[in-house]
């Protein structure tokens, strides 16, 4: 199921358009309108830099499904960058005057990588709040899910001790199993010798 290209365009603020998974966004408009402003910076560079910075809006797109984000532009050189919920370390927000007065802002996801700028940086996104919270939630998200054990553990009903009998009868066997398998390859190893 996936969402229109303009789906952020007519995003609400309270984010619900992240409800349904997966879903593709492409950027807001007046995206494109701080890019070619910022290019106006470059004064010759102008007609080089706007190029690059248009191209790279109608490229732009943010993928985002129960696994993690991909981030997608290019023409002649395509880069995609994808991250697991998991991977994410930490998620900022920043914006200088011209961002805020279009009512955007960059959200900036970082990972535990040696590297010190943005793995991601989402821009044009009006409901930037919305989009990191929802980061947020699916990062803590990924990180609380339980391990087997735990699953294990929260499937024996508390009250019932003839099921958890069981289960410690099925730990015991396991780790009889497990001790079993590290004798026998104590004993060839030292056959070898």
């Amino acid at each position: 199921m996936t969402e229109s290209p303009n789906a952020l365009t007519a995003a609400p603020r309270d984010g619900g358009f992240l409800s349904r998974l997966p879903t593709v966004l492409q950027p807001h408009r007046s995206l494109l309108t701080y890019y070619l402003a910022s290019a106006l910076l470059a004064g010759p560079g102008f007609p080089i830099l706007g190029l690059i910075r248009y191209f790279k809006f109608q490229t732009l797109r943010y993928t985002l499904d129960d696994e993690g984000i991909t981030v997608r532009w290019g023409i002649l050189f395509r880069r995609e960058v994808s991250l697991t919920y998991a991977r994410i370390q930490d998620i900022h927000l920043s914006s200088n005057l011209l961002e805020r007065w279009l009512g955007l802002a960059r959200i900036q996801i970082q990972t535990a990588s040696g590297n010190s700028q943005a793995e991601i940086t989402i821009e044009g996104v009006p409901a930037y709040a919305a989009m990191r919270d929802f980061l947020y939630s699916r990062m803590r998200g990924s990180r609380e899910r339980p391990t087997p054990t735990q699953e294990r553990a929260r499937a024996v009903p508390e009250g019932d001790p003839d099921a958890l009998a069981a289960t410690l009868r099925e730990i015991a066997e396991e780790v009889r199993a497990l001790r079993l398998s590290l004798d026998s390859g104590a004993t060839r190893e030292k056959q070898d010798v």
